[in-house]
């Protein structure tokens, strides 16, 4: 029988350790275990009305002013549930034109995992074919600010949002979709 010496011991653990260290880094296994909730209003902003062909200025419209001023609504462009592919996954994504012209993602009732790298996506492909991948021309987001709840991402300046299909919660580190909703428009 061989002794175990600790010339041997020592290199062993050392690299138990460093192997340890970085399957945490990757996986962060306590995410299983955590939630972060979000819930954020739908942003809104007043559009000035024209009035003779003049823009009317300042805020007159908001908090008992000028009445002519009137405060436009949201309009929502597209709309979709998402569906799970690698964790499970629920929930409403809208697209929303605001009254100052921005666009806005707003995801509501979202439930999904956590994970170590995740982020929202708008992509050129169909919500059930975003599992193989975001496709080309993906737009990213930003990274998902919480595993639950209500949120907004706004949409980049210039994105043409009929181009895209889906929304895809996309998990960076391994390159896999938790899930997608797929976009269609809304009538009206």
């Amino acid at each position: 029988m061989s002794r175990v010496t600790r010339r041997t011991v020592v290199p062993l653990l050392l690299v138990l350790v460093v192997v340890a260290g970085i399957g945490l880094y990757l996986f962060q296994p306590w995410k299983a275990f955590t939630e972060t909730t979000v819930n954020e209003a739908l942003p809104t902003a007043s559009a000035p009305e024209v009035k003779d062909g003049r823009q009317m200025k300042g805020n007159a419209g908001m908090q008992g002013g000028d009445p002519s001023m009137t405060s436009t609504r949201p309009k929502d462009l597209a709309e979709g549930r998402f569906v799970t592919h690698e964790h499970d996954t629920s929930g409403t994504a809208r697209t929303v034109r605001l009254a100052d012209g921005g666009q806005v993602l707003r995801l509501e009732d979202l439930k999904t995992s956590e994970g170590p790298d995740v982020r929202v996506y708008l992509s050129s492909r169909a919500a059930d074919e975003a599992k193989a991948g975001l496709g080309d021309g993906a737009v990213a987001l930003g990274k998902l600010k919480g595993n639950l709840g209500n949120q907004n991402y706004t949409v980049p300046a210039g994105t043409d949002l009929s181009k895209f299909r889906s929304v895809v919660i996309w998990c960076e580190r391994f390159s896999v979709s938790f899930g997608a909703a797929g976009l269609a428009p809304v009538s009206g």
